[in-house]
């Protein structure tokens, strides 16, 4: 089974960004992900436990760099080449303009993503 990244549906589109999910892919969410330097998710996973992604990642990064930020305060991160595994309980900032694949256990990857949108729409209305 394959899948065309451009046949992947588009879940946000904004300038400089594009994020693409394919939910229950072989029990995973596969996800192609294009965002801009500055990139932070911190916010948007204020309310979830310990205000951090309790979504496991397993992906592969095809260009620029991000900050990954563990729970217990390790940092960690992510540059063009890097094969990865982000256990639960960290967030991110992204370094250099990024592109990355990333797979996601469907369930907990629908938790996070309902409540980055419910955060992003709260952001909005202000």
């Amino acid at each position: 089974m394959k899948l065309n990244k451009n046949k992947i549906p588009t879940t946000m589109q904004a300038p400089d960004t594009t994020m693409r999910a394919q939910p229950n892919y072989g029990g995973m969410t596969v996800c192609f992900n294009e965002l801009p330097k500055g990139t932070d998710f911190t916010p948007l996973l204020e309310g979830l436990s310990n205000d951090s992604c309790h979504c496991p990642h397993w992906g592969y990064v095809l260009e620029g760099e991000m900050l990954i930020i563990y729970d217990d305060g390790t940092k960690e991160l992510l540059q063009a080449n890097d094969v990865f595994y982000l256990p639960p309980g960290h967030t991110a900032i992204v370094q250099k303009d990024i592109k990355f694949i990333d797979f996601n256990p469907s369930k907990a990857f629908d938790e996070v993503i309902a409540h980055v949108g419910k955060k992003m729409e709260e952001m909005e209305d202000q």
